[in-house]
């Protein structure tokens, strides 16, 4: 249950959400203040070009009346385009003679951008037209619209179509990275008739971002893949050897009057869910029905507001199981789609994640401190409203601000996670064409805490960091970022900001540290730089990259941090290949090398690590990976929970990953790793066959197993006594382990519109310690058995968990925009028979034997534009 709400509580949440509104206003106008009047920029030109006049050139007509979307070029408009035809071939070979012909228009008017695509092809029955779900890239012949509308070369939409009328949609930023999250309202029409096939568009403007001009100049690039022939074009050449694609379109002139619709987009939703509950007399069902809304508006035509209220996930797939005997936290992906929308925009720097979308909304983090073994635990914290700020200002700055408040969760009168208030603002700001670029990226955290809560939790959080980059020389980059932290809280052995000096990121009390614990501390500042060097075209390609982060620097607030107190540099090489050569399509290689220390300066890892890919000219394609660990005298800080230092044993591992050519109905793939270790006490080896069938052109499966046996010479098992004391007993063992796992999908799709999607996936682990010692007084040692020394301890429990994950979607867009899914989903969890034996027959049984908790869940939204 819920318990009541302080008014204390609502005011202080309240200032916050104002401050986190607030905010962006505030950079927007510190943004706008210093550049130039709004106006389209010229764009830079295209990589490897002399001056921008050298950008291939395309022009769009004005329609008189808007074309009929039917896949036909018989509307008059498509008469007076000018036809768009040097497709020229990017893979497998770069600046290649097509195989056929490809023919483009692009037209418009005050509502829509227009394109028609005439893919010529003389076997029209070979044409390779797949059924799949939309933003699923299904294999067969496909053809993509990238609109670069701010015309920056760096940003840019995609729309692609397959022969089936299959649609999938990208936001694209950083010149490369693409979001499939993104998810745009329009239309196409999709035809096979005796000359090949066509693709016709219609664009919205609304779902656009473009200033307000008087004539835009758009950046354009038509892309078309021959299934059967396993070929790429496009228009105009994209050279695989030159890094992103953004960069590489032409230019779309003709664009004159275009307006700037009004963006107002609201799509309100009901919820009804029925689900298990555990009450002493046994379990019960619960009936929920919730509703919410969310809204998508157009502030300009180049700034856009998404909000939430009462957002429900239901419909999103579990995260799969996984077994975590280490000290870093595990990485779980986002799967929500208001979060994974346009998250790029936050991502700092190469390796610094200081946003971390799974934190808002997060499973309460003091659960474990309820004691009724009947009491229910919210699975995650309520998201009471959430709002999301981002494009684009004058002078080329790019913006983005969220801010998100999750309510109080408590059982009884207990606070399992207090109420909290997240914000994040992001500005960046292009240079010289987009040559340059200069970012700032500020978080924020307030939590209400209460005297309970607030010996466990910090009570605010901000953390800001500033990064930039530059070209040299067209082929070259450099990048910095600097980022600071500042959490606070409460004082004292048992106080927050002690806690967080001893958690698993930091080990401030570790013996051998050299850091200073101090439990009356109310604060802990930390700071992080990244610093890296590389050569960004042609087939050759290098690279030297630093991280530091200092020991009190803290970002799991909001961020993703597995450790502090760490530098880290790697010097890589890379060869890719741009055309087939003797018997491979695509191949590439790379060797790198990489250093880890301490903040202080103590060596704590090393390796060495090659590796090999190959697409045969048969389509099938193979990888090799091998590296090796510990070459040099290195210490783990993390290995023993607190403990001192532990010097690491070399290891030598090898990765092999095997798979047929996508393109077939049946697509057997095998993955195998195989690691050894500690001089041959610890090893590991894992296979992953796979197979992946499509039994017709709408019904897919796949099917695969995992089998993992680990034998572990040096793992962690407890500590004795109190860390620091000369008493201190920091006990490991030999862990043997046995996992097992099954992934199973069903894809059905009845229309590009309806699919029925199953998952399931029931996974154990069984394990069992023996061979118990304690680490020595020279943990440090050389030799191995010299780090260990026998210990009075006995009797650790060994552990064998089972978890059953699966759920059945129905998704239904029954107008553009509007969608109502059915979902069932079970899950089942056992680990009280048999710990620390493995027997995979028994072990099933008993996992579907234990009781299954369902849940159906039926979702409705309605898309509502203005």
């Amino acid at each position: 249950m819920r318990g009541a709400e302080r008014p204390g509580v609502k005011r202080a949440a309240g200032h916050f959400v104002k401050a986190v509104v607030a905010m962006p206003a505030t950079v927007l106008a510190l943004a706008t203040a210093a550049a130039p009047a709004e106006s389209q920029q010229p764009a830079p030109s295209r990589p490897g070009a002399a001056a921008t006049a050298d950008v291939p050139t395309a022009r769009a007509v004005r329609a008189d009346a808007p074309p009929a979307i039917d896949g036909r070029d018989t509307d008059a408009v498509w008469a007076t385009a000018p036809a768009i035809t040097a497709f020229r071939v990017f893979d497998p070979s770069e600046d290649g003679d097509p195989s056929m012909p490809t023919e483009a228009r692009v037209a418009y008017d005050d509502r829509h951008l227009y394109v028609f695509v005439r893919m010529f092809d003389p076997r029209p029955d070979s044409i390779v037209s797949l059924l799949g779900r939309r933003d699923v890239k299904v294999p067969g012949d496909h053809v993509k619209i990238v609109i670069d509308s701010y015309h920056d070369r760096r940003t840019a939409f995609e729309f692609a179509v397959n022969p089936a009328g299959v649609k999938r949609d990208y936001s694209v930023y950083d010149d490369v990275v693409e979001d499939a999250s993104w998810d745009a309202v329009w239309d196409v029409a999709t035809r096979i008739d005796s000359l090949g096939w066509t693709a016709e568009f219609a664009i919205p403007l609304s779902q656009l971002r473009y200033p307000r001009a008087d004539a835009h100049t758009f950046g354009l690039q038509v892309a078309r893949d021959i299934g059967r022939l396993n070929e790429r074009i496009a228009w105009p050449l994209y050279r695989r050897s030159v890094r992103g694609f953004v960069s590489q379109a032409g230019d779309l002139t003709g664009l004159v009057g275009l307006g700037s619709p009004r963006r107002l987009e609201v799509t309100p939703y009901a919820v009804t869910r029925n689900g298990a509950r555990a009450t002493p007399g046994g379990f019960g069902r619960r009936q929920d029905v919730t509703g919410g809304a969310d809204l998508k508006y157009g502030i300009t035509s180049n700034l856009t507001l998404d909000a939430t209220v009462n957002p429900d996930f239901g419909q999103v797939e579990a995260d799969p199981a996984q077994i975590n005997l280490t000290a870093f936290e595990t990485f779980l992906p986002e799967r929500r789609p208001f979060f994974l929308e346009g998250t790029g925009m936050f991502g700092f720097g190469d390796f610094s994640q200081l946003f971390y979308s799974r934190r808002i909304g997060r499973s309460p983090q003091l659960g474990g401190l309820v004691a009724d073994p009947y009491a229910h635990v919210p699975g995650s914290s309520t998201i009471l409203g959430a709002a999301k700020l981002t494009g684009r200002v004058a002078g080329g700055t790019s913006l983005g601000a969220l801010g998100a408040v999750t309510g109080r969760e408590s059982v009884g009168t207990l606070t399992v996670e207090p109420r909290t208030a997240y914000g994040v603002v992001r500005l960046r700001r292009d240079f010289a064409g987009g040559q340059r670029d200069l970012g700032v990226l500020v978080t924020a955290v307030s939590r209400d805490v209460d005297s309970l809560t607030a010996t466990f939790l910090r009570r605010r959080a901000v953390v800001a960091g500033v990064d930039g980059r530059t070209r040299v020389a067209q082929k070259y980059e450099l990048g910095a970022q600097l980022a600071a932290s500042r959490v606070t809280g409460t004082p004292g052995l048992n106080g927050s900001i002690a806690r967080t000096q001893r958690s698993g990121v930091h080990y401030y009390h570790r013996p051998d540290a050299g850091l200073e614990y101090d439990t009356t501390r109310t604060s802990l500042v930390g700071v992080s730089t990244e610093l890296r060097a590389e050569k960004v075209e042609g087939t050759f390609r290098y690279a030297a990259r630093y991280l530091y982060q200092g020991a009190g620097f803290e970002t799991n607030d909001l961020g993703y941090l597995q450790r502090a107190d760490w530098q880290w540099g790697v010097l890589e090489a890379s060869y890719r290949s741009t055309r087939p050569r003797a018997f491979w399509r695509t191949t590439s290689a790379y060797l790198n090398q990489w250093l880890e220390y301490t903040a202080a300066g103590i060596p704590n890892s090393n390796s060495l690590e090659s590796g090999w890919n190959v697409q045969l000219l048969s389509g099938r394609t193979a990888s090799v990976n091998a590296w090796a660990t510990q070459l040099f005298p290195s210490y783990c800080d993390r290995c023993a929970f607190g403990g001192p230092a532990v010097r690491r044993s070399p290891t030598a591992n090898v990765l092999v990953n095997l798979a047929e050519d996508s393109r077939k109905s049946v697509v057997p793939a095998f993955a195998a790793i195989y690691t050894t270790a500690d001089d041959g006490r610890s090893s590991r080896w894992r296979v992953r066959p796979y197979v992946m069938v499509r039994s017709r052109s709408d019904l897919s499966w796949e099917l695969g197993t995992r089998y993992e046996r680990t034998r572990n010479n040096t793992q962690y098992v407890t500590t004795r006594g109190r860390i620091g004391a000369d008493t201190t007993h920091y006990v490991f063992a030999h862990l043997d382990q046995h996992l097992l796992s099954f992934t199973a999908r069903l894809n059905y799709t009845m229309s590009p519109r309806l699919s029925l999607q199953l998952y399931a996936e029931p996974f154990v682990a069984a394990g069992t310690f023996f061979a118990l010692r304690e680490l020595s007084d020279t943990p440090r040692a050389a030799a191995y058995d010299d780090r260990f020394r026998p210990t009075t301890l006995s009797g650790v429990p060994g552990f064998n968990a089972k978890q059953f994950r699966s759920n059945a979607v129905v998704r239904w867009e029954y107008r553009p925009g509007s969608t109502l899914y059915v979902v069932w989903q079970q899950a089942r969890d056992q680990s009280e028979l048999d710990p620390g034996s493995f027997e995979a027959a028994r072990d099933y049984r008993n996992l579907f034997g234990a009781r299954p908790d369902n849940t159906v869940l039926i979702k409705g939204s309605y898309w509502l534009s203005f």
